[in-house]
C-alpha cells in the first residue's frame, strides 16, 4: 500500500506538471571532529571538500589480496577538523531558516556514534554557539520588528493555531502576569551564566525579503524519544514528595491534513533568542543522559526541538491582524539530536543501559530500513510499504520524506581507530540516505507591501516602493505650475504666466490624448492581428489535436486489443502453471514412491544375502562338526579294535611263553615288572599327529606297530619351553622333521604348517601331567601368521601302587606273613594281565594315554 501524500493548509491544490513534481536528494553533510589526543591513530582522512577516505587501522581484517582496503565516501560537503560553527551554519542551517520564514518546513538531523560531536554541533559550547542558538538568533533578527503581541496566536490541541483579537490577547496577558507560569517565561529572565555565551552569537545574520505586511509568532516545543516512548521535556508536573509521579508518555496523532504531531505537547510562545534558549535549557536538564564506557554524559534518547513559526497578514490599514484563520501560514523547523549508535559490547552496558542501547540501535535500524525502502521504490519503481510505524522516530517525521520540506543530515564522525567499524556503518547509512529523493515543496509567494502600511510609511517619511504608479509618472512629466499668489493689484504677470502654463499643459494633454488614441488604434490593430494569429494557431492546433486524438484512439484500441490478448495469455499461462504444478507434484510423489520401493527392494536383497550367508555358515559349521565327530568316532573305534587285537596277541604270546618255557624258579619281581611295562607300552597313538614315542635309551627297544599318519607330509613347529622337566616315561613324544624352538617366533611359523606346544602342569594326584596342544598355522592378510588350535593330547604317568591296593582282593591276595603273593601260576598271570588291560592298569611302570580332545583352548 502506498503511503498517503500529506498536504498542509498553506499549500494550494497541486496539478500535474507543477513544481512539486520535482525532487531533490536528501542533503547529507559530513563533519570530522578533531582527535582528543594528538598521538591517537587516525582512520579518516579528508580528501577534498566532498570526499573522505577510511583507512582500516592495524589489526583489522584484510581483503583478499592481503592489502589494506581503503574506502572513499562522497557527500554534498565535508567539513574538516578546523571548520567553525559559523561556516557549518551558513551552509547547512541558514537555508532552512530562510525557508522557515517563507513558509516552508525543514528537518535537520545529527547522526553518528557516541562521542562524535553531535551535541556539540547542535547545541554548541560556551563561546561557540551551535546550530540551534544560531537558528534562533537568525529568526528573531529577521522578524523581530514584525512580531505579533503575545497571545494573539493561541495553540490548540489539533496541530493548528487560533487568532485572538487585541482585547482577548490583552486580557490573557493580564491573567498570565497575575499568575506566573513557568511555561511562559518573560523576556527579562536569563539563562544560566555558564551557558550565556552559547546564545551570544557575534555574527549578525538576517533573512532577506521578509514579508512586512504580516505579523509573526514563534512557538517552541522540546520532546525526547526514550525506549520508543515520547516524553514532553517542557511539561510541568506537580512535585509530590511522598509519591513522585513519573512522566507520562505522549501519543502520536494525525491531523486533518495527514500531518503527524505529538498530542498534548507543550508549546511555549517566545519573543527573543534568550527566552527561547531558556526554554530549551529547561528541557535539556530533564533529558536522559548516563555515564557509559565511551562517554561521560552519553545521550540515551533522541531529542527533537521544534521551532514553529506562525504568519498572518495585516488588514488594509496595516494595524491589526486579519481575523481569518484560513489566512494563517504555519511552518516548522525540527532540530533532531539522535542518540549515539554503537555496539553494546564496547559500552560494557548492563541492565537499563543495555536496554536503552538496544532500543536506540533498533530505532536507528528502522530509520535506515526506511531509507533503503525509499531508495528502492524510487530507483526500481516498486511500491513497497515504508515501515514508518516500526519506530516513533520515523513515524513522527514521515511527512518530511513524503515531500513536506527539506531534509538535511549532518554525519558526525570521530577519526580515532577504535571507532572504525561504527564509523564504517555510519558512512554506509549516509551513502544510502543521500540517494533518497524528497519532493520539492511549493514556493510561497512573497507578498508586497499592503496599501495600509505603504501609506503609513509615506506619512512617516518612510521608504516607498521602487516602482511608481502610472498617474504619478504622468504628473511628473507635466510642466510645473507657477505660483498663483497675487500680492499686488497691479500684478499683471502672474495670471498670464498661469494661463500660459495651463495652455501648455492643455496642449500637452491634447497631444498625449492624440498619441494615446494613435497608440490605442495601433494596439487594437496589433491585438486584432494577434487574435487572428491566435485563431489560426488554434485552428492549426485543433487540426493537429484531432489528428493526434485519432492516433491516440487507434493506439487505445490497439492497447485494449493487446490487453485482452495479454489477459488471455495470462489466463493460459496460469492454467499451464497450475497443470505444471500438478504434474510436478505427481512426479515428486512417484519419485518418492519409487525411492521407497527401491529402498524396500534393496533391504530385501540385503536380508536375503545376509540369510544366505548365515545359512551357508551354519551348513559349513555343521559339516565341519560332523566331519570332526566322524573322525573322532573312527579313531576311537580303531583304538578300541587295536586294543582288543593287542590284548589277544598278548594273551597268545603269554600262553605260548608259558607253554614253551620250562618250569623254573620264579623270577624276581623287578624283572617281571619291567617285562610287564614293556608289554603295556606297545600302543599306537590314534592321533593324526605324525610323532613317535621313542623308548628310553636305558630300556631295551621293543618292536612297535607303526601306522603312518594322514598328515605325515606336514612340517611342524615343536614349541618346548625351557622350563619343562624331563620325565622318566619310556615312550617320549617326538615329531620328525620338526623345528624345535623354546620361544615361538614368526620366522619358524612361516616355514611350517603345524604347531605343537608341550605344556607341563601338576595333576591332582601330585604327578606331572604333560599336555601336547596342537594347531594349524595360517597366513594373515597383513603378511603374518596365526595359529588355530585344534586338539589337546595328555601324557600322564601313574603309580600302580594305589590301584593295586584297591584291587588286592582280586589281583593278588595277601599272604599270611603280610607279603604279596608270587606270580607263579599261569592262571594268575593271565587273569592279572587281562584285568589290567581291561581296567587300563598295566601294573608296574608307566602308562601313556592318547586322548584326542577337539576343543579350542
Amino acid at each position: 500500500m502506498k503511503p498517503a501524500r500529506t498536504k498542509t493548509p498553506r499549500k494550494p491544490p497541486v496539478k500535474k506538471g507543477s513544481q512539486t513534481s520535482l525532487k531533490d536528494p536528501v542533503g547529507v553533510y559530513c563533519r570530522v571532529r578533531p582527535l582528543s589526543l594528538p598521538e591517537q591513530e587516525c582512520c579518516i582522512e579528508v580528501i577534498s571538500n566532498t570526499t573522505v577516505q577510511l583507512h582500516p587501522p592495524e589489526g583489522y581484517r584484510l581483503n583478499r589480496n592481503g592489502d589494506y582496503k581503503e574506502t572513499q565516501y562522497s557527500f554534498k560537503q565535508v567539513f574538516g577538523t578546523h571548520t567553525t560553527q559559523k561556516e557549518l551554519f551558513d551552509v547547512v542551517a541558514n537555508p532552512l531558516v530562510d525557508d522557515l520564514i517563507h513558509g516552508k518546513n525543514g528537518l535537520l538531523f545529527t547522526y553518528g556514534v557516541t562521542g562524535s560531536g553531535k551535541t556539540h554541533t547542535m547545541t554548541g559550547s560556551p563561546g561557540e554557539g551551535g546550530l540551534l542558538p544560531r537558528c534562533l538568533d537568525m529568526l528573531f533578527n529577521s522578524i523581530g520588528s514584525f512580531q505579533a503581541k503575545r497571545y494573539v496566536f493561541k495553540s490548540n490541541d489539533r496541530n493548528s493555531m487560533d487568532i485572538q483579537c487585541e482585547v482577548d490577547a490583552l486580557l490573557e496577558r493580564q491573567k498570565r502576569e497575575a499568575t506566573p507560569n513557568p511555561k511562559t517565561p518573560s523576556g527579562k529572565r536569563q539563562v544560566d551564566p555558564e551557558f550565556a555565551d552559547m546564545i551570544n552569537v557575534q555574527e549578525f545574520c538576517k533573512a532577506e525579503e521578509v514579508d512586512e505586511d504580516s505579523v509573526y509568532g514563534v512557538f517552541v516545543s522540546y520532546i525526547e524519544i526514550y525506549n520508543n516512548y515520547i516524553y514532553d521535556l517542557l511539561e510541568e508536573v506537580p512535585f509530590d514528595p511522598i509519591k513522585p509521579k513519573p512522566p507520562q508518555s505522549k501519543l502520536l496523532r494525525e491531523d486533518k491534513n495527514h500531518n503527524m504531531y505529538v498530542a498534548g505537547c507543550t508549546e511555549v510562545e517566545v519573543k527573543s533568542t534568550e527566552e527561547a534558549f531558556e526554554v530549551f535549557w529547561r528541557g535539556q536538564k530533564k533529558r536522559r543522559i548516563a555515564n557509559t564506557h565511551l562517554n561521560r554524559e552519553s545521550s540515551r534518547s533522541h531529542s527533537v526541538f521544534n521551532i514553529k513559526l506562525v504568519q498572518a497578514p495585516l488588514d488594509a490599514d496595516g494595524d491589526n491582524v486579519l481575523q481569518e484563520k484560513e489566512q494563517i501560514t504555519i511552518s516548522q523547523l525540527s532540530l533532531v539530536d539522535l542518540a549515539g549508535s554503537e555496539r553494546t559490547n564496547r559500552t560494557k552496558a548492563e541492565g537499563n543501559r543495555l536496554r536503552e542501547a538496544g532500543n536506540i540501535n533498533q530505532s536507528l535500524m528502522t530509520l535506515r530500513t526506511c531509507m533503503e525502502v525509499l531508495r528502492e521504490n524510487q530507483t526500481y519503481g516498486t511500491n513497497k510499504m515504508v515501515p514508518y510505524r516500526d519506530s516513533k522516530l520515523t513515524h513522527l517525521f514521515k511527512n518530511y520524506f513524503d515531500g513536506e520540506g527539506k531534509v538535511r543530515l549532518i554525519v558526525c564522525v570521530n577519526p580515532k581507530a577504535e571507532d572504525y567499524e561504527e564509523s564504517l556503518q555510519v558512512m554506509r547509512f549516509a551513502e544510502v540516505t543521500q540517494e533518497v529523493e524528497v519532493a520539492r515543496p511549493t514556493d510561497k509567494a512573497i507578498c508586497g507591501l499592503t496599501p495600509g502600511r505603504r501609506y503609513r510609511n509615506q506619512a512617516r517619511g518612510g521608504p516607498v516602493g521602487d516602482e511608481l504608479l502610472v498617474s504619478e509618472v504622468v504628473l511628473q512629466s507635466f510642466p510645473p505650475l507657477p505660483s498663483c499668489e497675487i500680492l499686488d493689484i497691479s500684478d499683471e504677470q502672474t495670471l498670464p504666466r498661469l494661463v500660459e502654463a495651463l495652455e501648455k499643459r492643455h496642449h500637452l494633454r491634447q497631444m498625449m490624448i492624440d498619441e494615446f488614441h494613435k497608440q490605442s488604434i495601433t494596439f487594437k490593430a496589433l491585438l486584432q492581428e494577434f487574435d487572428n494569429a491566435v485563431l489560426s494557431k488554434e485552428n492549426y492546433i485543433q487540426g493537429k489535436l484531432s489528428e493526434k486524438q485519432k492516433v491516440i484512439s487507434g493506439q487505445k484500441s490497439e492497447i485494449e486489443r493487446l490487453e485482452k490478448k495479454n489477459k488471455t495469455l495470462e489466463y493460459k499461462v496460469e492454467i499451464l502453471e497450475k497443470t505444471t504444478t500438478i504434474y510436478e507434484e505427481d512426479k515428486r510423489n512417484l519419485q518418492q514412491e519409487l525411492e521407497t520401493q527401491n529402498q524396500k527392494l534393496q533391504q530385501q536383497f540385503s536380508d536375503k544375502r545376509r540369510l544366505e550367508a548365515r545359512l551357508q555358515g551354519m551348513v559349513t559349521e555343521t559339516t565341519m562338526k560332523w566331519e570332526k565327530e566322524c573322525e573322532r568316532r573312527v579313531a576311537a573305534k580303531q583304538l578300541e579294535m587295536q586294543n582288543k587285537l593287542w590284548v589277544k596277541d598278548e594273551k597268545l604270546k603269554q600262553l605260548k611263553a608259558i607253554v614253551t618255557e620250562p618250569k623254573t624258579e620264579r623270577p624276581e619281581r623287578p624283572s617281571r615288572e619291567r617285562d610287564r611295562e614293556k608289554a603295556t607300552q606297545r600302543s599306537v597313538s590314534p592321533s593324526p599327529v605324525p610323532f613317535l614315542f621313542q623308548p628310553d635309551q636305558n630300556v631295551p627297544p621293543v618292536r612297535l606297530r607303526h601306522r603312518r599318519s594322514r598328515s605325515a607330509g606336514d612340517r611342524w613347529v615343536a614349541h618346548k619351553p625351557a622350563s619343562n622337566l624331563q620325565t622318566e616315561t619310556v615312550m617320549q613324544p617326538q615329531v620328525p622333521h620338526a623345528i624345535t624352538v623354546s620361544v615361538a617366533n614368526e620366522k619358524a611359523l612361516a616355514k611350517c604348517e603345524k604347531y605343537m606346544l608341550t605344556h607341563q602342569e601338576l595333576a591332582s594326584d601330585g604327578e606331572i601331567e604333560t599336555k601336547l596342544i596342537k594347531g594349524d598355522v595360517y597366513k594373515t592378510r597383513g603378511g603374518g601368521q596365526s595359529v588355530q588350535f585344534t586338539e589337546i593330547e595328555t601324557l600322564k604317568q601313574e603309580s600302580p601302587t594305589g590301584s593295586r591296593k584297591r584291587r588286592s582282593s582280586t589281583i593278588a591276595p595277601a599272604q599270611p606273613d603280610g607279603t604279596e603273593s608270587e606270580w607263579t601260576d599261569v592262571e594268575t598271570r593271565c587273569s592279572v594281565a587281562v584285568e589290567m588291560r581291561a581296567g587300563s592298569q598295566l601294573g608296574p611302570g608307566y602308562q601313556h594315554h592318547a586322548q584326542p580332545k577337539r576343543k579350542k583352548p
